[in-house]
């Protein structure tokens, strides 16, 4: 804590509690006091040191990895793998566009939490009616759910493929992972974040080492990445293009790195809130990029090793697993695929749990022990794929990764559009308001997201329906 900042009361170890209170008024632009912030187990707990700019770098980052996670998860691989295997490069592009759209959303999500001390849950809960927070909340949930799913379904997955375990024994042993996230919290943040960054490493060379193998045509992969007018004009490069879109953007991050950034101890002045933005805003697009090459990646492999060789119709991870090594012809290729797609679901998985708690903290104003909380938050997600593994195999799995993807696309703008209203409010943001141009890019952002993803349902339902 800064000299002149109210105490911070720890919550209290009752299963659930209210959260105690920072101040005795509220400040400008807001209706009540700053609350005790979501995660204070690790609030303000890593120290920014004085001296050259590379060492603020360092103690910076580490939250906007835990972000990039979530653009890199099981849900992505599906759109990817479809969008390589039936069209190619040409899709490339829209990794680019959706990856800047992340950029630019993250980088509001963490200018929030910084300037404000508030999450983005948190402002809602204050600046919205009891009602809408407590529906905002319900969304919230439930696209977290629907995320999680994909995480559990890809580990699940992954443990099949690896070493043989049956999917409904793979999720059970998925629910593992809430007791690894408790005993790195308890060790420190870095720890966590540390963990995190060696999964995100293990990914990025695992499909390094399968591009190399797959040998892309190196000239459609630059054309690719230019954006190309028939994606417009053909509907199914459309459909494949939106739901990269929607599977790319992940609500609860914006939720997660209004908090997360707040675990360093930066000066809560201004010259110190300038600073932690920006520093903030590199550590993220930093990560952000690594997220980019891990989705490209994907679909170049899926573009070189599956379209080159006629089989476009390969859209399920089982798919791509089972043709990778016969068609690039290296023991073992496939093996790092599913290795890589483990890394994922647990990285991911390791994440949603921290957005769960953020988001339940915030909204609800209350602490629960975070061991009850992440195992409401895991059960929700494990009934639901433990009972489609049994009843409907590798098949239904499919079709629910599908389904959470929707899910999160109609949650998406319920995030992003308070997320632009309060960084664009200069009563709440002071001297750090989005200037004119940056409100009307967001603005411009918010409403093409819920246009895109509005499309992508009434394309999806239909085609259910039909």
């Amino acid at each position: 804590m800064t000299p002149g900042s109210p105490p911070l009361r720890r919550p209290t170890e009752a299963p659930a509690s209210p959260a105690p209170v920072l101040g005795s008024h509220p400040e400008p632009g807001w209706r009540r006091p700053r609350l005790a912030p979501s995660l204070a187990e690790v609030y303000r707990t890593v120290p920014v040191p004085e001296g050259p700019w590379w060492r603020k770098a360092l103690a910076f980052a580490g939250p906007g990895y835990l972000v990039a996670v979530g653009y890199m998860d099981p849900g992505n691989w599906a759109t990817d793998l479809a969008g390589g295997s039936k069209f190619g490069y040409a899709l490339l592009s829209v990794i680019l566009i959706s990856n800047l759209l992340a950029i630019l959303l993250q980088g509001l999500a963490s200018k929030l939490g910084i300037v404000t001390g508030r999450d983005l849950a948190q402002a809602c809960r204050d600046h919205y009616s009891r009602p809408a927070s407590i529906a905002l909340w319900v969304i919230c949930e439930i696209a977290i759910a629907a995320c999680d799913l994909a995480e559990v379904i890809g580990s699940a997955i992954a443990l099949n493929l690896l070493f043989r375990i049956p999917l409904p024994w793979g999720i059970a042993i998925t629910a593992l992972d809430v007791l690894v996230v408790l005993f790195l919290q308890h060790k420190g943040f870095r720890l966590l974040e540390a963990l995190v960054v060696t999964l995100i490493a293990t990914i990025a060379g695992c499909f390094l080492f399968e591009i190399i193998l797959s040998r892309p045509d190196l000239r459609a992969v630059v054309t690719g990445f230019a954006p190309d007018p028939s994606i417009l004009q053909d509907r199914d490069k459309l459909y494949i293009a939106i739901g990269i879109l929607g599977a790319t953007v992940m609500p609860h991050n914006l939720y997660l790195h209004s908090s997360v950034v707040q675990t360093r101890r930066y000066e809560e002045t201004r010259a110190g809130k300038r600073v932690a933005v920006r520093y903030a805003f590199i550590d993220s697009t930093i990560a952000l990029s690594c997220a980019l090459f891990i989705n490209a990646a994907i679909l170049i492999v899926a573009a070189a090793t599956f379209h080159t060789s006629g089989h476009a119709e390969v859209a399920e991870i089982q798919d791509a697993y089972k043709l990778l090594t016969p068609l690039l012809g290296v023991a073992g290729a496939s093996a790092v695929f599913a290795l890589a797609l483990l890394a994922s679901g647990q990285n991911s998985t390791l994440t949603g749990t921290l957005a769960g708690q953020i988001v339940m903290e915030g909204f609800l104003n209350i602490r629960i022990r975070p061991w009850l909380r992440r195992l409401i938050t895991r059960l929700i997600a494990i009934v639901p794929a433990a009972l489609t593994a049994i009843f409907f195999g590798e098949s239904g799995t499919a079709r629910l990764l599908i389904l959470s993807q929707v899910i999160l696309s109609l949650q998406l703008s319920f995030a992003v559009f308070p997320l632009v209203r309060f960084t664009s409010d200069r009563a709440k943001m002071g001297e750090f308001v989005n200037p004119r141009w940056l409100k009307a890019l967001a603005y411009g952002v918010a409403f093409a997201i819920a246009g895109f993803n509005a499309w992508l349902l009434v394309q999806t339902l239909g085609s259910w329906l039909g």
